[in-house]
């Protein structure tokens, strides 16, 4: 049959298993799943569930349900890891979100689910961070 794959973060979306140090966040500063040791475990457990994914997946890998942390795409839509400041208007971040769901709904595919969450806005010392 057809094997299944489910991606619970696009903080991990493109990295391979061992990408995490134990800490919540990987080398670059992005958060995976916001539970320390939690990435690591789910590849651990689950490696088949990190694969490193390009313009779309292989037919024979199905997912059903896509969740994504939508955190971890409105912070680099609006902001980026540029050292300079650099202002958008609210259109062109809506634009640049919504662009970056629209490519990775088109690359996974899911069948049944594609599930947004967010989650508020970050503490103030994780902002200064």
């Amino acid at each position: 049959g057809r094997s299944k794959a489910q991606f619970s973060s696009p903080s991990s979306f493109g990295r391979t298993a061992g990408g995490s140090t134990g800490s919540s966040t990987a080398s670059t500063g992005t958060a995976l799943l916001g539970i320390p040791k939690m990435f690591r475990w789910l590849t651990d457990q689950y490696p088949s569930i990190n694969r490193r994914l390009s313009e779309g997946l292989t037919p024979d890998v199905v997912v059903d349900n896509f969740y994504l942390d939508m955190n971890g795409i409105i912070h680099p839509c609006t902001h980026g890891n540029r050292e300079e400041f650099v202002v958008l208007d609210e259109r062109e971040m809506f634009k640049k979100i919504f662009g970056y769901v629209d490519r990775l709904y088109r690359i996974v595919r899911p069948r049944r689910l594609l599930y947004l969450a967010v989650d508020g806005v970050a503490p103030r010392a994780k902002m200064n961070q």
